[in-house]
């Protein structure tokens, strides 16, 4: 699907890789205790707001999005630190083994601090913000004919 839409071999084994992390998240969470979509959703929201400092739907107001895929628009950064986000959790999870949705609640905070931490230092070594609200796009053919017609004109 994604080789389809002209994304790139790295960035498509990246985004494989972070389905495979969330699903693996999202079965040590149903294994103690967590079963109702809400609870996935707030759940994920935790990590992200340690990660990022955002909740998931202000993390898509910063990149312009209303119904597409936020992973799907990351950049490589913003993939890698939701991936640590989520694996951190899943292997606190493992460590821990909480049960019921409090106590996956404060593993999800632990888990995404330790990715937040991890982007925290990145930006503080290279004075740039790992955030950003471009949207990871594909260069398919059409835009690349677009965009070199464009500067054809000027």
């Amino acid at each position: 699907m994604y080789k389809l839409k002209g994304y790139p071999d790295d960035w498509i084994e990246k985004r494989m890789r972070s389905i495979a992390i969330r699903e693996e998240l999202t079965e040590e969470w149903k294994n103690r205790g967590i079963k109702e979509q809400v609870e996935y959703s707030i759940l994920t929201a935790e990590i992200s707001k340690a990660t990022f400092g955002l909740t998931l739907s202000q993390y898509k107001k910063i990149k312009g999005l209303k119904s597409q895929n936020l992973r799907n628009r990351m950049t490589d950064l913003e993939l890698i630190f939701s991936m640590l986000g989520e694996a951190s959790t899943t292997a606190i999870v493992q460590t821990k083994n909480p049960k019921g949705f409090i106590k996956n609640q404060k593993a999800a905070r632990q888990g995404g601090t330790v990715a937040g931490n991890a982007r925290r230092e990145l930006e503080s070594k290279t004075g740039k913000r790992v955030i950003t609200s471009k949207n990871y796009l594909p260069e398919t053919k059409k835009r690349k004919e677009l965009t070199a017609g464009k500067r054809k004109k000027k």
